[in-house]
């Protein structure tokens, strides 16, 4: 069995040990994966978080633009560059935090890897700007290239990745393959092509190759962008190599066995269906999945009250009705007995009680939803190892908020189960 797993029996899924997962020293980048909009970056900060308590040094990348990462943590603002977080720590741990600025990633590589002329050159040319701003799929590649730097730094024993809010999951992990082979694509050799011939001869081949395509440019983005993605790519010329190896060295990184995926899912249809996915295509990437964080999973402390029971005493209750608690029996209310005025407190108390009650039987309702379609997936992916984390009534907002968090992925069970 592997670390971070713990059996519980046949018909019930592994239960992932988050913190035995935290303390294993050999576990150096977990990376929490998963569908838009199902609680990545809280996971992150508050895996980040109970790390730290717990001894490790370890430093939490965000891709999160709403920027509540910094928010909870305490501090102003977070940027490219990891800044400490007050938290307490056992044994020298230590948190650090970042916000992944994706032009600046892009501009440092530049920086890096060319001189400074040709830097200068790359950083003020047009496409370059829009290409580093917003080409589909840069933020994913620049997540990479920067949880490549923090790995090489060897600064902190514990890297935690919160991975971009893309519409699918699986962008992280094709992400780097897609710019690769934009850069090493037909496109950018057939522009290489005039730089390397060079003068009127280059522009000559360049024009009877692509009269077509550079006049519907020029009628789409404007005459001059032809000529910005021509400098461009003949600055680039000899970085075009460099991007591909780190995305390969990168990719390498993430199937080696310090690493740890947690796939990070809502109790729906539609996020388990992409965790499903993310965890398959794990498999054939051969990267190591740790299990699934099952997040905002409702849970009741009445869960021995049905939601027929409940529903039917409302309905009785509203009807007027009341069960015999004495004979057992259900039968109608005796008014002649109560004294004047108690008709009406007890109406309203009724109606309190029935309210409360058709409450909890949407909550039950809830419940057996969430419980159906965790059991599809587990049925599908017996093997994957899952904790539940409660559903809060409102977002986390400061480090207290995070701990609690913690403590819920490592207890494994949703609040009240």
């Amino acid at each position: 069995m592997s670390e971070g797993v713990e059996t519980v029996g046949l018909d019930t899924p592994p239960r992932l040990a988050v913190d035995r997962l935290l303390d294993d020293r050999e576990t150096r980048i977990i990376v929490c994966c998963g569908a838009g909009g199902v609680g990545k970056t809280t996971t992150a900060a508050a895996l980040g978080v109970r790390a730290a308590g717990r001894g490790r040094k370890a430093v939490v990348l965000t891709i999160d633009p709403a920027r509540r990462l910094a928010q909870s943590m305490g501090i102003d603002s977070l940027d490219n560059t990891p800044r400490r977080v007050e938290v307490a720590g056992e044994d020298g741990g230590e948190l650090h935090a970042m916000m992944l600025d994706m032009k600046r990633t892009f501009d440092e590589i530049v920086e890096a890897h060319a001189d400074a002329e040709r830097a200068r050159a790359i950083l003020a040319n047009p496409f370059y700007q829009s290409l580093s701003a917003g080409f589909a799929g840069t933020q994913e590649y620049m997540a990479m290239e920067k949880l490549g730097q923090l790995r090489a730094r060897d600064d902190w024993d514990l890297i935690i990745v919160d991975t971009p809010p893309s519409r699918s999951a699986l962008d992280f992990l094709d992400a780097p393959k897609r710019l690769g082979s934009f850069l090493d694509g037909k496109f950018i050799r057939v522009l290489m092509a005039p730089a390397k011939v060079g003068g009127r001869a280059g522009m000559k081949f360049l024009n009877v190759g692509m009269s077509m395509m550079t006049g519907t440019l020029s009628k789409l983005m404007g005459a001059s962008l032809l000529k910005d993605v021509q400098t461009f790519v003949a600055a680039m010329d000899t970085m075009f190599g460099g991007f591909r190896t780190r995305a390969d060295a990168t990719f390498r990184l993430l199937q080696a066995p310090g690493t740890a995926f947690l796939v990070v899912a809502a109790p729906e249809p539609d996020a388990l269906r992409e965790a499903a996915y993310f965890v398959e295509r794990l498999a054939e990437e051969r990267m190591p999945l740790a299990g699934l964080v099952l997040n905002r999973v409702h849970a009741s402390g009445a869960d021995q009250l049905s939601a027929e029971r409940a529903l039917a005493a409302a309905e009785n209750l509203e009807e007027g009705g009341i069960v015999d608690q004495e004979s057992g029996k259900a039968g109608l209310r005796d008014t002649a007995a109560e004294p004047p005025g108690a008709d009406d407190d007890t109406t309203a108390v009724d109606r309190i009680t029935a309210g409360l009650l058709r409450l909890h039987a949407e909550r039950m309702q809830v419940i057996a939803r969430e419980q159906r379609t965790r059991d599809r997936f587990t049925s599908l992916h017996p093997e994957v190892a899952v904790t539940e984390v409660a559903a809060l009534p409102g977002d986390v907002h400061d480090l207290a908020g995070l701990r609690a968090i913690g403590e819920r992925l490592a207890a494994g069970v949703p609040a009240g189960a």
